[in-house]
């Protein structure tokens, strides 16, 4: 779970950066915002699941689905406070970001583990 964690925070910056050869910082901002839009939900909710695992009994599977509540939760908000304290949000860069880390968990699928 850390791998994919690590992988969504890494791309989400490089999005960010990608943006930055435009030289707008309204795209570098949109972008990075969208990335971690996708990413820090992601990480809590691993984190939650790891947690979870650890206590006696093992994982529960009402974990999960409260986990999955939340971290919907919290992707919208996320979104929501950055749109409404950011009002010159590029939409395309933003939610390119949040696709392209959101889909980026694909590319741990296709690497071959050493």
């Amino acid at each position: 779970m850390a791998r994919i964690v690590l992988l969504q925070l890494a791309t989400a910056f490089i999005v960010a950066l990608l943006a930055g050869i435009s030289g707008k910082v309204t795209l570098v901002l949109s972008a990075l915002a969208g990335g971690l839009c996708c990413a820090l939900p992601n990480a809590f909710f691993a984190l939650r699941l790891f947690i979870g695992t650890k206590k006696p009994g093992g994982a529960n599977p009402a974990t999960f689905f409260v986990g999955e509540f939340i971290k919907i939760f919290l992707t919208l908000a996320l979104m929501g406070a950055f749109v409404y304290w950011y009002r010159d949000v590029n939409w395309p860069a933003f939610l390119i970001a949040f696709i392209v880390v959101l889909k980026s968990y694909f590319i741990l699928l296709f690497r071959q583990r050493p």
